[in-house]
C-alpha cells in the first residue's frame, strides 16, 4: 500500500513539475509575442472629412459655415457607425470610459480602454496614423500588438474611421484609469500556441492601402459585404462559424451564416431581421451570448443596411454546418 501511495505522490509531483514548466514556457512565449513590434504604414486623412465638391457647389455658404456643416455631418455619420454598425460601446462602455472585453478565468481579464479625453484616456495625441494602427491593424502606437479585435474593422474606410474619431472626440471626458490586460494561465498558453490569435497577426498586410470612402449606401451585395466585415471576428473569414477565438469559455460556437440548408439556407429575410433585432431564432428561442448582446445595435441599423447584409450573406459560398 505504501508503495502505491509513493507512486501516486510521485506522479502528482511529476505532473506539477510539468504544469509549472508549461506555464513558465507559456509566460515567456506569450510575453515575447506581445512585446514585439510590427511595422505598419503611415496614413493621413482629414478629421473631419470635408464636404464633397458637389455638396459645396449646392451651398451658398462661407468657408466657416462649410467647415461647421462638414463637422456636423461627420458627427452624425460617426454616431450611427458607433451606435449601429460597429458596436464600440460593447467593449469600451456606454460612456466610452472603459468596459469589459473578456473577464473569464483562466483565460484572463481584458478591459476596453478609456477613449475619452478624461484621466486615463488612451487616445490623447492620436492622429490618423495612430487611429489607423489601433482600429484597423490591432497595433499600439509603438507597434506592439493590442487586444483590439481589428479583424472586424479592417474594411473600414478612411472616411468611416474619421467619422468615428469625430464622434469619440465629441464625448464628455470620463476619468477612469483602466488596468492593462492580464492573461490567465490558459490565456497565456493559448496565445503562446497561436490558438488565441492576435488580430495584428491575422492581417494579410499592414502596408496595404485602405479605401478612402465606403461603398455607396444601397441594398446591394457590395455594400452588404462591407457591412459583414464586423462579422468575421466571431463567424470566421468564410462565415461558417465555429468556436469564437479568445471568447468567453461559456459562449457557444458562432453560427454558420452561409446559405447552406443546414445553416441559414432555410431562413427568410424576416426571420433574419428578427434574430438580429430581437435576438430570437425562428422557433422563438433566445439567442445566446454574445450574439444576443448585438440586438441593441442592430435595432439602430437602417432597413437598407439590413437588406444589404442579408443579400451578401445569401450570396456567399454555402458551407455545411460542421465543415
Amino acid at each position: 500500500m505504501r508503495t502505491v501511495i509513493r507512486i501516486v505522490l510521485g506522479l502528482v509531483a511529476l505532473l506539477a513539475i510539468v504544469a509549472v514548466g508549461i506555464y513558465a514556457w507559456a509566460t515567456v512565449a506569450s510575453d515575447r509575442l506581445l512585446s514585439r513590434t510590427l511595422a505598419s504604414h503611415s496614413v493621413d486623412f482629414p478629421i473631419p472629412f470635408p464636404l464633397s465638391p458637389e455638396e459645396v457647389a449646392e451651398l451658398d455658404a462661407t468657408e466657416e459655415m462649410l467647415q461647421e456643416l462638414a463637422l456636423q455631418r461627420a458627427l452624425e455619420r460617426g454616431a450611427h457607425l458607433v451606435e449601429a454598425r460597429y458596436g464600440c460601446g460593447a467593449c469600451h462602455g456606454e460612456d466610452f470610459g472603459g468596459g469589459v472585453m473578456v473577464d473569464a478565468f483562466p483565460i484572463g481579464t481584458i478591459l476596453g480602454s478609456n477613449l475619452t479625453s478624461g484621466e486615463g484616456g488612451r487616445t490623447a495625441g492620436y492622429g490618423p496614423t495612430e487611429w489607423d494602427r489601433i482600429v484597423r491593424h490591432g497595433l499600439l502606437p509603438d507597434g506592439r500588438p493590442a487586444a483590439m479585435p481589428s479583424e472586424d474593422f479592417r474594411r473600414m474606410s478612411d472616411q468611416e474611421l474619421s467619422d468615428v474619431v469625430v464622434f469619440i472626440q465629441s464625448l464628455p471626458p470620463v476619468d477612469n484609469v483602466v488596468p492593462p490586460p492580464e492573461l490567465g494561465p490558459l490565456g497565456r498558453i493559448l496565445v503562446a500556441t497561436g490558438q488565441l490569435a492576435l488580430s495584428a497577426d491575422m492581417m494579410d498586410s499592414h502596408q496595404a492601402p485602405h479605401a478612402e470612402y465606403p461603398p455607396a449606401t444601397a441594398a446591394s451585395v457590395e455594400f452588404g459585404e462591407h457591412l459583414a466585415g464586423v462579422c468575421v471576428g466571431c463567424h470566421g473569414a468564410d462565415l461558417s462559424g465555429g468556436p469564437v477565438p479568445g471568447g468567453d469559455p461559456s459562449w457557444p460556437p458562432a453560427r454558420n451564416l452561409t446559405p447552406d440548408p443546414s445553416a441559414l439556407g432555410e431562413w427568410s429575410y424576416g426571420e433574419f431581421v428578427r434574430a438580429m433585432r430581437e435576438a430570437l431564432r425562428p422557433d422563438g428561442t433566445e439567442l445566446l451570448p454574445p450574439m444576443n448582446e448585438m440586438a441593441p445595435f442592430a435595432q439602430r441599423m437602417t432597413e437598407t443596411e439590413m437588406e444589404a447584409l442579408w443579400m451578401y450573406l445569401q450570396s456567399v459560398t454555402p458551407v455545411p454546418v460542421g465543415n
